[in-house]
């Protein structure tokens, strides 16, 4: 009897030719998530999570302007994106420090490929900030006093960075296989954005090819004047790191014409995105600026309330109503002709020198014209209304330039009285937060004087009952009105002790 052995053959498939594609996608994913749990982007991202909390709630005193909104996004995002470069770096360096490097020679995924994976890995980090740049920017834009648009451009700055940075940070790991050079990069950037001030190139020039371009400024302006190139800032950033990427992968081994090409193509992205938004402001936005500073009537929407006329820039035409009741409460408590005086409440800027301009606004010299700003809410409240009072009582804002007597007392008890909390509007619209001494009151244009003397008789009339101060105005108005009325005489006829001083000089 002969029997027969039969030997079973396994047979191995080659790797199908989209097979290394599907690898590098696995080992991103897998790679993606070590990385954000890694103890320090854990702590970026709870402190990232931390600072959004911290910030949105009252950002621009629950008044925000969302054309800076987006730009607020920008900075928390900073914070995850090095310990992306921190974590990415170390992810690379993994094998290297485990001495299992020579494995990966058995495996199909070669360096360049790998290298590929890594930078992948970045995008689950990339995505978690886009969320919460998202939640910021809704925080903000949800508030019922939010005006304005954001830009989207300016809103994918966060996200694109942190890739950047991740990026940078598998290429730092390509080129200097240490460990030590990771963290050290890591602590250079810091300490470079925390101590480095920003160049003075002006609003355009180098600095647009920083990650993060901040333009300092305590006003906003519509959205037509800013002038910043966020499209094509995003589109550098974007290109910047998938060239660093690919670098990496070059640096790796990849020698491939699709790589190369790749290569080329998102450095010619970078350039030009680089020169594109380092070039001149456009001369329509100088135009346009120059229009809305000198005559913002040409591009404003006036509207009337209670008979006066409020003319605003159209992303601030929703608040015309807040202003309103601002002017209607502070008329409401004067007598004489200001009780039922026309007003022209104009909002007015100077927007010629850009986001970071602080050009002082030169009072109108129109009769009974006020000026508002574009911000609102907090102390610009007070100042606006103290800026009503100013022109019920010296009928103009001009007029109030030299005012040092005794019509301030009416003026500060008219513009805060009738506020939720009158005592703290007082401190708040005084530039030294005090209740007591000489001060500058300030106010959307020229600030005003308030002397010790002034500020005790304002402070008492504060005190007492509040439609007995009002009577005492309504009675007396014409002659708490009249120029050189003296600060004792005020307080006279509004039943507050007369002050013992009250011919010092008013602050200014």
């Amino acid at each position: 009897m002969s029997a027969v052995l039969d030997e079973k053959v396994t047979v191995v498939q080659a790797p199908a030719a989209g097979s290394p594609g599907r690898a590098v996608l696995a080992l991103a994913l897998f790679e993606g998530r070590r990385l954000l749990l890694r103890l320090p982007m854990l702590g970026a991202l709870a402190l990232y999570a931390v600072w959004i909390g911290w910030t949105a709630p009252d950002y621009q005193d629950g008044y925000p302007a969302l054309q800076d909104a987006d730009r607020a996004t920008q900075f928390g995002p900073l914070l995850v994106g090095l310990a992306a470069l921190f974590c990415a770096n170390q992810a690379v360096l993994r094998s290297k420090r485990r001495d299992t490097e020579r494995h990966f020679g058995v495996l199909p995924l070669e360096p360049w490929r790998r290298t590929a994976a890594h930078a992948l890995s970045v995008v689950p980090v990339a995505l978690l900030v886009a969320a919460g740049v998202g939640v910021q920017f809704g925080w903000s834009a949800l508030k019922s006093g939010a005006v304005g648009s954001g830009s989207p451009a300016e809103l994918l700055v966060g996200p694109l960075a942190v890739l950047l940075f991740g990026a940078f940070g598998v290429l730092v790991a390509r080129l200097v296989p240490s460990g030590l050079a990771g963290p050290l990069i890591v602590l250079f950037l810091f300490l470079a954005a925390v101590m480095v001030a920003p160049s003075g190139d002006g609003e355009r020039g180098a600095h647009w090819l920083e990650p993060v371009v901040s333009d300092a400024s305590g006003n906003s302006l519509p959205s037509d004047l800013l002038g910043r190139p966020a499209a094509w800032h995003a589109l550098y950033l974007a290109a910047f790191a998938l060239t660093v990427a690919l670098v990496a992968m070059v640096v790796a081994g990849g020698r491939g014409w699709a790589l190369r090409g790749a290569l080329a193509g998102a450095l010619a992205l970078a350039v030009t995105g680089g020169v594109l938004q380092t070039g001149a402001l456009p001369k329509s936005v100088v135009t346009a600026r120059e229009r809305a500073s000198v005559s913002p009537e040409k591009v404003q929407n006036c509207v009337r309330r209670d008979g006066s006329t409020y003319c605003a820039f159209p992303e601030w035409s929703r608040r015309v109503d807040t202003w309103a009741g601002v002017v209607h409460e502070v008329q409401s408590l004067a007598g004489g002709p200001a009780h039922d005086q026309d007003l022209v409440i104009r909002q007015r800027i100077d927007a010629r020198y850009g986001l970071e301009s602080d050009t002082a606004l030169q009072p109108s010299a129109a009769a009974h014209h006020v000026t508002v700003g574009t911000a609102w809410g907090g102390n610009r409240v007070p100042e606006f209304s103290t800026a009503v009072a100013s022109v019920l009582v010296a009928g103009s804002e001009k007029a109030t330039v030299d005012l040092c007597d005794g019509r301030m007392v009416t003026i500060m008890w008219l513009g805060i009285s009738g506020l939720p909390d009158p005592l703290r509007s007082l401190r708040n619209v005084r530039l030294d937060d005090s209740l007591y001494g000489s001060a500058i009151v300030l106010s959307p244009t020229n600030p005003l004087g308030m002397t010790a003397a002034q500020t005790d008789v304002v402070r008492e009339l504060l005190g007492k009952d509040h439609d007995e101060v009002e009577a005492r105005v309504k009675a007396h108005w014409t002659e708490l009105t009249a120029p050189k009325v003296s600060t004792a005489r005020a307080a006279a006829l509004l039943g507050a002790t007369t002050p013992k001083k009250g011919l010092e000089k008013c602050e200014r």
